[in-house]
């Protein structure tokens, strides 16, 4: 006669194995879908971006720190135009983390290239003083260059 806790243990290691495998079953038709990002996460990524942009960072030391109001719209912007690249390039075929990539890579570009553009403007709407003071020097020695030729021509 067969004892009944071997009958038991088959029975439930019959049972595990069938929950496993229709555990596999509905892992094989699970599908993660990586782009496009939730709003959540677009949300994520503005927010980062704007307190990149407008505290102390590595970028803000080189470049300067933006406003936060204006650190708003400008991160509004980089993220929109990254999205809008990213979704262009975006195929079927691909599985989502190329094209993470480029969006990734877009809102870096756009973000260093919106950092240099406002600290050129700034830097070319205030004139330095040192230059100034050269420009003042160099009047100034050119001025006493032409006076001594009067003098000089005087005698």
């Amino acid at each position: 006669m067969a004892d009944p806790e071997s009958e038991t243990a088959n029975d439930s290691t019959a049972a595990t194995q069938t929950q496993v495998d229709d555990t596999a079953a509905k892992l094989n038709n699970l599908t993660f879908k990586i782009w496009p990002p939730t709003q959540r996460t677009r949300d994520a990524v503005l927010n980062r971006l704007v307190e990149t942009l407008s505290s102390e960072s590595v970028l803000s030391k080189r470049y300067g720190t933006i406003p936060k109001e204006e650190a708003s719209a400008v991160a509004k912007l980089i993220e929109e135009e990254a999205f809008s690249v990213a979704e262009a390039s975006f195929s079927t075929d691909e599985d989502g983390i190329e094209i993470l990539q480029v969006y990734s890579k877009e809102i870096s570009k756009r973000m260093l290239d919106s950092v240099k553009a406002r600290a050129a403007a700034a830097t070319d709407s205030t004139p330095s003083g040192s230059a100034e003071a050269d420009s003042n020097n160099v009047g100034t020695a050119v001025s006493e260059e032409n006076s001594s030729f009067s003098v000089k021509d005087e005698d």
